[in-house]
């Protein structure tokens, strides 16, 4: 038996994370916490827009582990020898080119009629368009939206909103940096 729900994409983290899965009339998040799964449902006609941002975490998954190869790098050039040192500078130096290949991490805002929730929808914002984009045909197919265009603003503020001129869903996915610090 096939099941009506298709997933589309999932967020891990150290304690669970989220899987995110698309039916016909919905968009339904399973957040796993430790041994518990919390089920959240947005029924796909009162969805009003997905804001998708970088958050500032990515710089620090980058920096931090990368000043802590560089002095332990530095520390064993002085006191054990090149080779130790010289190890230590290149895995420094690979995680931080793996963070800057893999982009910024991202944060998500759902908001629908009643209610706005914050549920990470994507880990970086180089998948969201991708995302986005299922979610926006979803969308427009319960609606009975059948032809749309996308068009691409520049906005006033420094971010990319990705809007579709007959969709009633509204995706943005900004370029800044979030201002609001978390």
């Amino acid at each position: 038996m096939e099941s009506a729900f298709r997933k589309i994409a999932s967020v891990g983290s150290l304690t669970g994370g989220t899987k995110w899965y698309l039916s016909e009339d919905c968009l339904l998040a399973a957040k796993r916490v430790m041994y518990s799964v919390e089920y959240q449902r947005f029924y796909l006609r009162d969805l009003e827009s997905i804001v998708v941002w970088p958050t500032r975490m990515w710089l620090l998954r980058m920096l931090i582990p990368g000043l802590l190869f560089a002095t332990l790098g530095a520390s064993m050039w002085r006191w054990v020898n090149f080779t130790a040192d010289a190890v230590s500078w290149g895995v420094g130096l690979a995680w931080v080119a793996l963070e800057l290949a893999l982009g910024p991490t991202a944060g998500t805002r759902i908001c629908t009629t009643g209610a706005s929730v914050d549920l990470p929808l994507v880990t970086r914002t180089r998948r969201a368009q991708k995302v986005l984009a299922k979610i926006d045909t979803a969308v427009c197919s319960t609606r009975g939206v059948i032809e749309q265009t996308t068009v691409i603003h520049q906005a006033a503020e420094p971010q990319t909103q990705l809007r579709s001129e007959s969709s009633p869903v509204a995706a943005t996915i900004t370029a800044a940096t979030e201002t609001n610090g978390s």
